[in-house]
């Protein structure tokens, strides 16, 4: 049996967790990043996005470390919109998710991984003592969409124990880390038992 194969992946340090399936709106100004979106686009390729420990997401010296996550989701792009001279408004959706094993940086600061694709979710649906947490995010997708807001892409797996969790996660108010640990459980219903159970301590889900 063959070793799963590594590839290369361009990063793009966020302070910020992207889930599989997740809907990701940037504004691009660095070179960079500039320079990473259109190669993108041209080459029809995704970039990675990992969340920051320490850092900015700007690069504002040479000796300005920035220390990310080693996992990771990837990024496609959906479109891209360039309404301002060397800015670009971005939406990119969540896909599969990875694991760095090796760095580099280039010479503009662009960051380049070793990487390995971490297995998808297996396809569960929730179990039954988590359906009134799979009817909370129901309500609050209609709440948003009466406020104006479209926070999730379509089209919604409400069958789906992964895609569930994954939505919850992303409206939280939990921290960064919180946020990042459940993003690597391998497991969709445990993710989705941990948001059952916060939705509950809080009062959201009875």
């Amino acid at each position: 049996m063959s070793s799963p194969a590594l590839f290369d992946l361009a990063l793009f340090p966020l302070h910020s967790v992207l889930f599989p399936g997740g809907l990701l709106s940037l504004k691009v100004f660095e070179a960079r990043y500039l320079d990473l979106v259109g190669d993108c686009l041209r080459e029809r390729k995704p970039f990675g996005v990992v969340s920051i420990k320490q850092g900015s997401e700007v690069r504002r010296t040479s000796n300005d470390p920035t220390v990310f996550e080693t996992t990771g989701t990837m990024a496609e792009l959906i479109d891209v919109d360039s309404a301002q001279p060397g800015i670009l408004q971005v939406r990119c959706k969540g896909m599969q998710r990875f694991e760095v094993k090796s760095t580099s940086q280039e010479a503009d600061g662009l960051w380049v991984a070793e990487a390995l694709l971490v297995p998808d979710d297996e396809p569960v649906a929730p179990a039954e003592a988590m359906h009134e947490t799979v009817r909370g995010l129901a309500n609050a997708i209609a709440t948003m969409k009466s406020q104006g807001t479209e926070p999730f892409l379509q089209p919604y797996a409400f069958d789906n124990a992964g895609w569930v969790a994954n939505r919850w996660c992303e409206i939280l108010p939990i921290s960064i880390a919180a946020k990042q640990k459940l993003m690597e459980l391998p497991d969709a219903q445990v993710r989705l038992q941990l948001v059952n159970d916060f939705l509950r301590s809080k009062g959201v889900v009875k």
